[in-house]
């Protein structure tokens, strides 16, 4: 069955690079992905994993020492003209900041589907569901597949705690983690993997978080395992790196593992998590909650996901 999907696999991504349009497996107009996966069941499933009430948060601060990819940018100011008063007879005062930058696409990131879009063989830009580039991308943001459409996650989480596995601090630069890494973490951690789960990888170097170079070269999923995940019909693939795939293993292509999961799979990637506490308190199962901010038209999201167990 496992060799069959892989066969079916290879075969979407071969009409993908022949121009045809790929519909997604919840209809042609679909801008959710799989996300559609989370239903009532799932929620209350994840609801009962929540025994002892304690919230872990997964996300980094925003602050101008952010390690920013070329062209991206964060500031945040307070100016005299956004700040006010004293009004009324008690003198009330309030500031008001300024937030200018790529703010959806730095620091703890969320990755929507219009982040990332294929070109093929006829000079088109494909994105999930085979929407093309040139219907949806505009100056003023996305037409389809904006992050509005997304909505809210709570659901099952789960930790895949590679360093914990190999017993070391962190992965080495440029460490491609393997479909037997997966398989072997999760036995030692005794937990499987469901349909409808937030899947987190935790590398080591998050620990790391802001130190120039850090996210050179760094480990992260190879392109076997991100395909594995996938089949697992998972909603989303976050990890404590800047990509959560190995940007090694790319070879002469670009992305693959985004390519996969973004446009192929509907499924959605969270960048640079803080997986530390996760780490440290040995959990690795949970609820998973999230809900991306409702910027119309953007690529992505900031955000401050949370474990709850």
């Amino acid at each position: 069955m496992q060799r069959i999907i892989c066969v079916l696999s290879l075969l979407i991504v071969s009409l993908a690079l022949s121009g045809q349009t790929i519909n997604s497996e919840w209809g042609r107009n679909d801008q959710r992905g799989a996300i559609n996966r989370i239903g009532p069941a799932e929620i209350i499933s994840a609801a009962g994993l929540i025994k002892e009430g304690i919230i872990i948060e997964l996300g980094h601060t925003y602050d101008e020492q952010l390690m920013l990819s070329k062209n991206r940018s964060y500031q945040l100011d307070i100016p005299d003209s956004l700040r006010f008063g004293p009004r009324g007879r008690n003198k009330i005062v309030y500031n008001v900041e300024l937030v200018q930058g790529t703010l959806s696409q730095i620091g703890t990131q969320f990755d929507g589907l219009g982040h990332v879009g294929r070109r093929n063989a006829q000079g088109e830009d494909i994105y999930y569901n085979g929407f093309k580039g040139s219907d949806i991308v505009t100056e003023k943001g996305l037409v389809k597949l904006g992050i509005e459409n997304v909505g809210a996650f709570f659901t099952r989480g789960i930790l895949i705690d590679l360093p914990y596995y190999k017993q070391v601090r962190y992965l080495e630069k440029g460490y491609k983690i393997t479909f037997d890494d997966l398989m072997s973490t999760l036995r030692k951690e005794q937990v499987d993997i469901r349909q409808g789960d937030v899947v987190l990888i935790r590398t080591g170097i998050g620990q790391f978080w802001n130190e120039p170079g850090v996210f050179n070269n760094a480990p992260g999923l190879e392109l076997k395992a991100i395909k594995w995940l996938a089949q697992q019909k998972v909603v989303m693939i976050g990890s404590d790196n800047n990509a959560v795939e190995a940007i090694s293993d790319n070879g002469e292509n670009s992305l693959q593992g985004h390519e996969e999961l973004l446009i192929n799979q509907g499924i959605y990637l969270f960048e640079n998590l803080n997986l530390e506490q996760l780490s440290e308190k040995k959990v690795y199962e949970f609820a998973f909650s999230y809900a991306p901010l409702k910027l119309r038209g953007a690529t992505g999201s900031p955000g401050n996901p949370i474990a709850i167990y």
